[in-house]
């Protein structure tokens, strides 16, 4: 390999690392933008155990969606209605069939 080769070929490896040489600096991170943090949850809005309050947070996180853009108001207004089902369960003391309900609401929208 001829010297002038070996020198281009040089220059080219130091010029392809320089860009990782930072990646092994002492110095501390730069600071971030805080970002403001969110009123809180949806699901703090509706505190407490049982169907009832299960299927209230859930309904305000569909709300929630539909407002944003993240689900289409059709979608949501079809996930309400099984909602409701599973909210008349929950009034009648059929607690177990209402989360039972809530649960398969959940996973035919997609919901955790």
């Amino acid at each position: 390999m001829s010297p002038s080769l070996r020198h281009g070929l040089a220059a080219l490896v130091l010029a392809a690392a320089a860009p990782l040489a930072g990646c092994n600096s002492k110095a501390p991170p730069a600071p971030v933008a805080a970002v403001p943090a969110a009123p809180g949850p949806v699901a703090a809005l509706v505190p407490g155990a049982g169907c009832g309050p299960a299927i209230a947070r859930t309904q305000a996180v569909v709300d929630s969606d539909v407002a944003t853009g993240n689900l289409n108001a059709p979608v949501g207004q079809r996930f309400s209605a099984d909602l409701a089902v599973a909210s008349n369960a929950c009034a009648g003391g059929r607690d177990v069939e209402a989360m039972r309900l809530l649960a398969a609401a959940k996973a035919r929208y997609g919901y955790p």
